[in-house]
């Protein structure tokens, strides 16, 4: 504990974060120097990098999420394997920079979600003992348990440290995160932490991406630019009935995840696009409007604010799609949307820095979750650490 006595006496910390998101696409691996703690944190932005997770794990690591096709032997030997992983993004890191480990005090890992059942439990893999076993260096991690056994629904969890980063005195801003779900964080101007508003919106990229793999047998893993989509039409009518899901219209605190808009999901979806006989094209383009407007929908019904939204910032990998962009900013006229590059920080980076600024709080013993969010009773200290 010397150790960690010393780390907290230490004003200045080089936090690596990481992220493996329900796209399940690659780790996340941001390093940024954080000064102090709570209200009084500031950070500066060091590098990134993104371990690119291979076709055949993502396919194991998805039949672990399935009800159907998962067992225990899988979950057990995934937990190691992913932890490993994440140590190796971690040495990506180290070398793509030029340091050495030496210099990093901590990280911060969210692992990789297997399944979630909102204010029930949620399962996260990717053993953090084996990235402190790789790395050398102290890890917090499992964050989403401890609100979840506070009562609420271990998410959304960057809402915290998009408040420390972004609250301003003359703007209130949403910051909508477009992942495999998206998630939408709301600050008002002048805004106390319980004045925050964040919840998720329904699917991000995860319909998108199920229909271009399953209509293009596995050649194509998503929409790259939203090429796709733009060659398309929308159906209308498809349309209806998928902001008919019951998720859209359920009030806040809420979370989603694959275990409402993944694979049985899109099975039934494409059965009833068949029947329509939609193109590829005119599927892909539905699916990407469902996005769009999810989220249009959530701003205009489920937010509730005294005064307008003067900036939506955009982020994650729904940000390269520029077909998704432009009909967001369709169904939001009169609202500056912009992506997170516009106002700093990377896209890619955001979510992994968010579990660095995570950890640090969770080291200091600050609370690091918003009840009001989330859904808990009360505000908790969300991580274990390993040392």
């Amino acid at each position: 504990m010397r150790h960690i006595v010393k780390l907290l006496e230490k004003n200045k910390k080089n936090v690596i974060g990481l992220m493996s998101g329900t796209s399940i696409d690659g780790i996340d691996c941001a390093l940024v120097e954080i000064e102090g703690h709570g209200l009084e944190t500031k950070i500066k932005y060091k590098g990134f990098y993104n371990l690119k997770i291979q076709p055949q794990v993502k396919k194991r690591i998805l039949r672990c999420c399935s009800i159907e096709e998962s067992n225990v032997e899988q979950i057990c030997q995934l937990n190691f394997e992913i932890g490993k992983l994440f140590g190796e993004a971690v040495l990506g890191l180290m070398k793509k920079l030029n340091m050495r480990l030496e210099e990093i005090d901590l990280i911060g890992s969210h692992g990789q979600t297997i399944y979630h059942v909102p204010q029930s439990s949620t399962l996260q893999i990717g053993e953090p003992s084996v990235i402190a076993e790789i790395t050398g260096k102290p890890v917090i991690a499992d964050f989403r348990v401890r609100d979840v056994a506070a009562g609420g629904h271990g998410a959304p969890l960057v809402a915290y440290p998009e408040y420390l980063l972004y609250r301003s005195d003359t703007k209130t801003r949403v910051f909508q995160n477009i992942g495999g779900i998206g998630n939408a964080t709301v600050i008002p101007r002048r805004a106390k932490l319980e004045d925050v508003q964040a919840f998720d919106t329904g699917p991000g990229n995860m319909i998108i991406d199920q229909v271009v793999n399953v209509f293009t047998n596995g050649k194509l893993q998503y929409d790259q630019g939203g090429e796709i989509a733009s060659k398309g039409k929308i159906c209308q009518e498809v349309l209806n009935e998928l902001m008919d899901h019951s998720y859209i219209k359920l009030l806040p605190p809420k979370t989603t995840g694959r275990e409402s808009f993944g694979v049985n999901f899109t099975r039934n979806l494409l059965k009833r696009c068949k029947q329509l006989e939609l193109s590829f094209e005119d599927t892909v383009s539905t699916v990407t409007a469902f996005t769009a407007k999810s989220i249009a929908y959530h701003y205009e019904n489920l937010i509730t604010l005294k005064q307008p939204i003067d900036e939506v910032i955009i982020a994650g990998g729904g940000s390269y799609n520029h077909t998704l962009i432009n009909m967001i900013k369709e169904s939001l006229r009169g609202v500056d949307v912009k992506i997170q590059e516009d106002i700093g920080y990377s896209s890619d980076a955001k979510e992994a820095i968010a579990f660095a600024i995570l950890a640090n709080e969770a080291l200091h013993g600050n609370g690091n979750n918003i009840p009001s969010v989330t859904g808990a009773k009360k505000s908790v200290v969300m991580g274990k650490l390993i040392m």
